[in-house]
């Protein structure tokens, strides 16, 4: 049976360990801020481009640094955590997995409905300094997966907005796209050593505990049937839109060799 509350977090054990995402099970949603989502979040997505850029700056000054000491200085795991935080939080607001609005703060309240832990340690040197090349496999399933999300995102939207709650299995896909995404932000972010994984959710088995509706998560066979949807429409449309630019490109070359 499904927990709509907190668990108490458990150890971790001595196996790999992977960024977390906790969201509460989804719940009713006020029409309105629905209605508005997007418009609402303008603020928070101009915060976040700020933030985006100072991001930068730190993280290339922590690649340095972790290539020396082996793990992030203090000061760049502690922002970047924030930072990853933070556009989670904007993140899931903007995805409508939550109706509570984020706040302009890189630490949440404790109470705030989605929290994201990481535990930022050793790093491998070598997966450092080889880093942006380890991570295009992540980077390009989860450009499939977002690309494929946003035009499903217009009937995400309406289906909420009609019901005043996101449905069960459009909730899991949807949270498998955001913490697959932040782990992939995490591990380019050096916050974390182990590669993105889990997309389809995780094993009953293998995480037993109940922390919240994201911890473990489980999806049901809609679940993970609507994630092969958005890497399948993420697929065609980054095809479909390298073939039109293709097209393009090809009749401005021919308009300029017939003048």
């Amino acid at each position: 049976m499904a927990q709509t509350g907190w668990a108490k977090t458990l150890p971790e054990g001595s196996r790999e360990w992977l960024p977390a995402l906790d969201i509460p099970e989804p719940g009713e949603q006020r029409r309105l801020t629905v209605l508005l989502r997007w418009l609402l979040l303008v603020p928070q997505f101009i915060a976040l481009w700020l933030l985006g850029i100072a991001a930068f700056v730190v993280v290339v000054i922590g690649w340095f640094g972790a290539l020396f000491l082996g793990r992030l200085p203090e000061f760049a795991a502690s922002f970047l955590t924030g930072f990853l935080g933070y556009e989670t939080r904007v993140t899931a607001s903007a995805m409508l997995l939550v109706d509570r609005y984020p706040p302009f703060a890189l630490q949440a309240p404790p109470d705030y409905p989605v929290q994201v832990e990481v535990r930022p340690g050793g790093l491998n040197r070598i997966a450092v300094f080889f880093r942006l090349l380890l991570v295009i496999p992540a980077a390009i399933v989860r450009g499939l997966l977002t690309t494929g999300w946003y035009p499903v995102a217009v009937v995400i939207w309406l289906v909420t907005l009609v019901l005043g709650r996101m449905p069960r299995p459009l909730f899991e896909a949807t949270a498998a796209v955001l913490r697959f995404s932040m782990r992939v932000s995490a591990y380019l972010l050096l916050l974390t050593p182990a590669y993105p994984k889990r997309l389809f959710g995780d094993d009953s088995e293998v995480e037993p505990r109940t922390v919240s509706a994201t911890r473990p998560l489980l999806l049901s066979g809609w679940g993970k049937g609507l994630v092969v949807l958005f890497l399948v429409v993420g697929l065609f449309g980054g095809t479909a839109e390298n073939l039109a630019r293709g097209t393009m490109d090809n009749n401005d070359s021919n308009a300029s060799s017939s003048r």
